[in-house]
């Protein structure tokens, strides 16, 4: 079909092509063609009033949205039409209002402009869609398709709190397998987020692991492979990955993560949902990809079997391979120490992980992410979990870690361990204002006291 044109002036060509960019239907109102003309700018005014909307008043809502393959496919189709649509409307402007023909001069330039404003249109446009693809690849790998059942629409089944079991996991050279040295609950009150982590130390001896096969095979406690393992609970995961009839008919790679949360579940008295693991090389790759992370060093922390590395005190960035040392080197330190710092870290990189830094590194991060975390978190929970991620940031987050003195870890009182956390959960439950020590009891730190350890 050709596109009748009145032949205006350069000028006025390219600010009527501008301005239709910014509205549509400006450059066919110039053209008499005010039908056309309403029509799109009735169209544009509604398409963005829409877009406000959503944002300025579903905009809580939208994050949920994240996490849900489907609605990041919807997405991804709705910006490319969107897109699609807008440099159409742009070139037809163009075609209404670009100079005579005898005029190659005018029309070399507006075409480039022309082009230039759909380059600019869809560039952010591929990038988005690029970005929800993504998105959804991630979602697809890490997370279960399996559908968790779920009570009256309730995704927590009327729980009262929902305990999540966060796993760092190492290995070493010469040593096969996969050892869970980081081991933390995080138990959150599903109602109001209030959160207290409980936190167990990697060397816990003669673990009462659950019945059946595991407990008929270790009636008094866990006492490893033979005489080359001591028989630490970060043994467990290993352990089951390695011998099929602790977890008969589970498959390999989730044997020793359902056979730790039921370990984990007996030693505090309470249940685990669900588990997350990172793999501390892969949490390395996470932090090279945001470009390193910021902590403040204490006291010097000396790496490496031959004491070849040193982190020097003071306020510094980590590449990804420093931050690993810092959170994983026993040296002139203890398990304990070492725990302290892997929680200071895990809090730098959450507060440094802001919307700017993960869209500049979207996809290293996505792909560094696919490797280093692994978890049996349901996709139609995620968006439930994501709300109630929000209500978490709104509370202090306390800890309590089972160590010396409170904890003997080769003679644990495991009856002490249970009691101390159905104290701790009764105290830092629905409410924000943290509760009394009494003499005698530990007392469970506040996120401040924890990074104490890094400043």
């Amino acid at each position: 079909m050709t596109v009748r044109t009145r032949g205006f002036g350069l000028g006025f060509s390219i600010i009527l092509t501008l301005a239709s960019t910014l509205l549509w239907g400006v450059a066919h109102l110039a053209a008499d063609r005010r039908k056309t003309g309403l029509a799109l700018m009735a169209a544009h005014v509604l398409m963005l009033a829409m877009i406000l909307t959503v944002i300025t008043v579903f905009g809580s809502k939208l994050l949920p949205l994240a996490v849900q393959p489907a609605w990041l496919t919807a997405f991804s189709i709705m910006i490319a039409t969107i897109a699609i649509i807008w440099t159409g409307v742009v070139i037809w402007s163009y075609m209404l209002v670009r100079p005579a023909p005898v005029n190659r001069v005018g029309r070399a330039v507006t075409s480039a402009l022309t082009i230039a404003l759909c380059a600019l249109i869809l560039t952010p446009a591929v990038y988005a869609a690029r970005v929800t693809y993504v998105s959804r690849d991630v979602v697809n790998s890490l997370f279960t398709a399996n559908v968790s059942p779920v009570v009256s629409q309730d995704p927590w089944d009327g729980a009262k709190r929902i305990n999540l079991l966060l796993l760092g996991a190492d290995a070493a050279p010469g040593r096969p397998g996969v050892r869970t040295d980081s081991m933390t609950v995080a138990s959150v009150d599903v109602a109001t987020g209030a959160t207290i982590l409980l936190g167990l130390p990697r060397n816990l001896q003669r673990v009462r692991l659950p019945e059946g096969p595991p407990r008929e095979r270790f009636p008094d406690g866990f006492t490893g492979a033979g005489p080359e393992t001591p028989g630490l609970l970060n043994e467990v995961f290993q352990y089951a990955e390695d011998y099929p009839e602790m977890e008969p008919g589970i498959r390999k790679g989730q044997r020793g993560p359902t056979l730790l949360k039921k370990t984990i579940s007996g030693i505090l008295g309470i249940p685990i949902t669900y588990y997350t693991m990172v793999d501390m090389k892969g949490f390395a790759q996470i932090i090279d990809a945001m470009g390193g992370v910021t902590v403040t060093i204490k006291q010097p922390i000396v790496y490496g079997k031959y004491r070849e590395g040193l982190l020097r005190p003071g306020t510094r960035k980590l590449s990804g391979a420093d931050a690993l040392w810092f959170g994983r080197s026993r040296t002139d330190s203890d398990d304990y120490v070492r725990m302290g710092r892997q929680k200071c870290l895990l809090n730098a990189v959450a507060k440094q992980a802001d919307p700017v830094t993960v869209l500049n590194s979207f996809e290293k991060l996505a792909v560094a992410t696919k490797r280093a975390i692994s978890t049996d978190i349901p996709q139609n929970v995620l968006p439930d979990l994501v709300e109630l991620a929000q209500r978490v940031k709104a509370n202090k987050i306390k800890s309590l870690s089972f160590v010396p003195p409170l904890i003997n870890t080769v003679y644990p009182d495991w009856s002490l361990i249970r009691r101390e956390v159905t104290k701790a959960l009764a105290d830092h439950g629905p409410s924000t204002t943290p509760p009394q020590a009494t003499p005698g009891t530990p007392s469970p730190e506040t996120p401040i006291a924890l990074d104490s350890a890094c400043r």
